[in-house]
């Protein structure tokens, strides 16, 4: 072919540059100097005309392959030796591919992710650990409620402000038995761990996936941090919490201070919340006192009260009332324990299988923990009030709970003195019968002579509904119980001078003996030691007029000696007595006794019938008073609190018994010698109480208008008060014309009135029988001669004795004449037999209309008032407008 129609060929660059998508056009030839300095061989042209139209087939299909223009030029690119164009930072989507390639990171993407976010997350969360700080407990985690025990040790009722049981223990205090359960069974590596456990959890994680127990992988920190500072809310929010937070305590709390504070705070079920109250609640021991076996139970509690207690879904006390289910899982659950304490090295196998050979420690069953029905509340109450009298607590402190109060209450005795009263109510009171057995009120208290313990109380019918102690300070006068310190005060001071002013020293006094004769005369006119007459105002005329003391049912015995005064309970002869002695010194030989000062009321000259019992000290004060008699004079303040500890607060009290010699063994003795005619005496007011079978000193009380009626009464070994009213607890209670205060027992349980020896002193008897069952019979000791004989204003004395009436004296000769069975003189006037006087002791016809101690309740023919509108109210005296005082006083006994 000739040269001159030959077409030169395409160049290899013109190939290249045809992957642009355009028609290339022919390159421009590099001069032959240009290709002769570089070195380089010029490019070839086309080699023949097949191969220059395959290069503009090539360029015309560029939209095809537009996509991959990129990839040609980069790898024609490296064909010569270019560098390639610069790349993205984050090369996403990716370039160089299509489609779904282009959205898919590659692996180095992906592990680059990874890495950033888990720096991310491990700088954000040391940021946030940087940030938390330990929280104060939460309040329910500090709450704690007080323990109170019996005499005997066993645990009597849970109480305090808070409805939490709880008793928090230091951890020496917690048995190493219950603390290696806990973390053999929960948490075996505890010790180690930095408070959270990542295996755990994935472990847990894991085992719920494929369908196992529901597990919570928490550490005992974990748990602890839950119990202590957060809720028990299952929200994201509050685990992620939670975490840091058991970092944090794991870091910078003990672990002895965490495995405390789990075991104090954890949920053992029957509403007991850490492991003294469990104790407790299960065993009826302290956490102290729990064996090996027993601490493997409460472990087993741990994981869910509700499927481990025996008693939860049964029906009471009963084996057949347990959940047979529970009880099978419990086993279950207690060996595993075992077995898991000897697989960490905490427990020998030896030890493993004497605890297997005794069996299934079973618990106790279930009790009301914090119930203060019935007589409870006033027992709590009680000892509560005790402690901060005596400066030993606050209430504030009390409050916040803590305490474990042993007390000096017998159960036994609890019980037997509620079944008296209950047993006496049964029997005689039926308010829906009779109007006048309605608001009936009992209180009594049971003391150890010598010592004070209270061993018994009665309250009132149910703490929850009737809320004032009837045992400690009802504001119900004692009337006539008030008359043996009448008799103390004149044996130990004696009765004053009248020549001497009214307030005279030891030595212008004159002690008498019981045997001093005063005249008992129904309205008797009432002197004032001096000998003239006790004045009081009339409240209606306003005038001073004589004071007149009427005698129980109108009864005239001529003269009386103080020791039969005593046993048919006459009034006059002792008002004459308390105002021979004085009101004033009375009052303080019953202060000596035990009374308080508050409970007594005024007392001076101008009250006469302080001596007949206006005064209000209750029944525990009563009994204590009469306790003094029984120790042959040494008194001791009743108490009743043995020992109270609180750990938190570092209070550790122990009772010390403390005694006084209130007065002479002698006086003592006597009084009580006098008190034992009231029992043994055939015309005693309470002869029935000779019944109990040994020896009884005791006395009768009622009140003006039939308003109260006590018997307090005592062996050598145990001083019992029982007293009796009528007052409604609240206005809702009142039907018809009733009024708030004291109401008369006339006719109440069918009986034209109670007396002393009525319905008190059946109450008295029921109690005291099974109360000194086990008590050895003793004596009371033989009383000593004490003071003078005495006659009080009035009374004749005797005529002088003739010679042949002197035993002493030897006759010196026969007589000369033969006796004769007549008298030489008749006497010139005939004795009067004295009427006899009847056992009861009240009075058997009201006082007079316009008396007014017939509405304010004037006590024993005393002017006090009773406090008929108010308990709380004081007793008044002669001479305030309120009451007034009369020209004769009543004819309680």
């Amino acid at each position: 072919m000739s040269e001159h129609r030959r077409k030169p060929p395409q160049s290899r660059g013109r190939r290249a540059a045809g992957s642009s998508g355009r028609r290339a056009g022919p390159p421009p030839v590099p001069p032959a100097d240009d290709a002769q300095r570089t070195g380089e061989t010029p490019e070839r042209p086309y080699g023949s005309r097949a191969e220059a139209r395959r290069a503009t087939q090539r360029g015309s299909g560029g939209r095809r392959r537009a996509a991959s223009s990129a990839e040609g030029t980069t790898r024609a690119a490296r064909r010569r030796g270019e560098a390639p164009s610069k790349k993205r930072f984050i090369d996403y989507p990716r370039s160089g591919y299509r489609g779904l390639r282009r959205w898919v990171p590659s692996w180095k993407q992906v592990l680059g992710s990874c890495v950033a976010f888990m720096g991310l997350m491990m700088g954000l969360v040391g940021i946030a650990y940087a940030m938390t700080e330990i929280p104060d407990p939460n309040d329910v985690a500090t709450q704690e409620t007080n323990v109170y025990y019996w005499a005997s040790g066993e645990r009597m009722v849970v109480s305090g402000e808070s409805n939490v049981n709880r008793q928090n223990l230091d951890l020496s205090d917690i048995p190493e038995a219950m603390q290696d359960s806990v973390i053999s069974a929960e948490n075996a590596s505890f010790y180690s761990d930095p408070g959270i456990d990542l295996m755990g959890i994935g472990r847990a994680m894991l085992n719920m996936a494929r369908g196992g127990d529901v597990q919570s992988g928490s550490t005992i920190t974990q748990q602890y941090v839950k119990n202590m500072y957060l809720t028990q809310d299952q929200t994201i929010e509050r685990k992620a919490r939670e975490l840091l937070l058991s970092v944090k305590v794991g870091a910078e709390v003990s672990k002895d201070d965490i495995l405390e504070g789990y075991l104090n705070t954890s949920d053992f079920g029957r509403g007991a919340l850490g492991i003294q109250a469990a104790a407790q609640a299960y065993y009826g021991k302290d956490a102290i006192d729990l064996t090996d076996s027993e601490a493997a139970f409460m472990t087993s509690l741990l994981k869910g009260p509700a499927l481990y207690d025996p008693y939860v879904g049964g029906g009471g006390d009963e084996v057949n009332d347990r959940n047979e289910e529970n009880v099978e899982r419990a086993t279950e659950r207690w060996s595993w324990v075992l077995d898991r304490r000897v697989e960490v090295g905490e427990l020998s196998a030896t030890d493993r299988q004497a605890i297997d050979e005794e069996g299934f420690p079973m618990p106790d069953p279930p009790t009301p923990a914090m119930e203060k029905a019935g007589q409870i509340g006033y027992l709590t109450n009680l000892a509560d009030q005790y402690l901060i009298s005596q400066g030993i607590t606050t209430r504030e402190d009390l409050d916040k709970g803590g305490f474990q109060i042993h007390t000096t209450f017998d159960e036994d005795m609890m019980n037997q003195m509620e079944a008296a009263v209950v047993g006496v109510q049964e029997e005689h009171i039926d308010p829906e019968e009779r109007d006048e057995d309605r608001h009936v009120q009992f209180g009594g208290a049971a003391v150890v002579p010598g010592d004070g313990a209270i061993v018994a109380i009665y309250g009132g019918e149910d703490y929850t509904q009737h809320f004032v102690n009837n045992a400690d300070n009802p504001a119900a006068q004692v009337g006539s119980t008030f008359k043996p310190f009448v008799l103390a005060a004149a044996m130990s001071e004696g009765v004053r001078d009248p020549e001497g002013p009214a307030t005279q020293d030891e030595d212008q006094r004159t002690p008498i003996s019981p045997e001093s004769e005063y005249r008992s005369e129904d309205m008797l006119p009432i002197m004032n030691y001096n000998g003239e007459p006790v004045l009081v105002e009339n409240a209606e005329t306003g005038e001073d007029e004589e004071w007149r003391q009427a005698n129980f049912e109108g009864k005239t015995q001529g003269d009386l000696s103080i020791r039969e005064a005593m046993e048919i309970s006459a009034n006059a002869p002792f008002v004459q007595l308390g105002m021979d002695v004085g009101p004033a010194t009375v009052r303080d030989v019953a202060e000596s006794a035990g009374l308080l000062p508050d409970s007594l009321g005024k007392a001076d000259d101008t009250v006469p019938t302080f001596a007949l019992g206006v005064s209000t000290p209750g029944p525990i004060r009563m009994a204590t008073a009469y306790a003094t008699f029984a120790a042959s004079g040494e008194q001791a303040d009743p108490y009743s609190v043995t020992s109270a500890e609180n750990s938190r607060l570092g209070i550790s009290y122990e009772h010390e018994s403390q005694t006084e010699q209130a007065f002479d063994s002698a006086v003592a003795d006597n009084v009580t010698d006098v008190l034992t005619e009231v029992v043994e005496g055939d015309e005693g007011s309470g002869r029935d109480a000779q019944a109990l079978g040994r020896p009884v000193a005791a006395k009768t009380g009622t009140t003006d208008d039939n308003k109260s009626a006590w018997f307090v009464g005592y062996t050598p070994q145990l001083s019992t008060a029982i007293g009796m009213w009528r007052m409604p607890d609240s206005q809702e209670e009142l039907v018809g014309d009733e009024q708030m205060g004291f109401m008369s027992m006339y006719d109440t349980a069918g009986m034209e009135r109670i007396n002393g020896g009525s319905l008190p002193l059946d109450v008295w008897l029921a109690f005291m029988q099974e109360a000194t069952a086990d008590h050895p019979v003793e004596d009371f000791p033989e009383p000593s001669d004490i003071g003078e004989m005495h006659r009080g204003t009035g009374v004749e004395p005797p005529p002088p004795p003739t010679p042949t009436d002197d035993p002493t004296e030897e006759p010196t000769e026969e007589p000369t004449e033969e006796p004769t069975d007549e008298p030489t003189e008749e006497p010139t006037e005939e004795p009067t037999e004295p009427e006899d006087p009847t056992p009861s002791d009240e009075p058997t016809e009201p006082c007079n209309d316009w008396d007014p101690t017939c509405d304010d309740g004037g006590q024993d023919g005393g002017p006090g008032g009773d406090p008929t509108d108010d308990p709380t109210d004081e007793p008044t005296d002669p001479g305030e407008t309120d009451d007034g005082g009369a020209w004769f006083g009543g004819r309680a006994g």
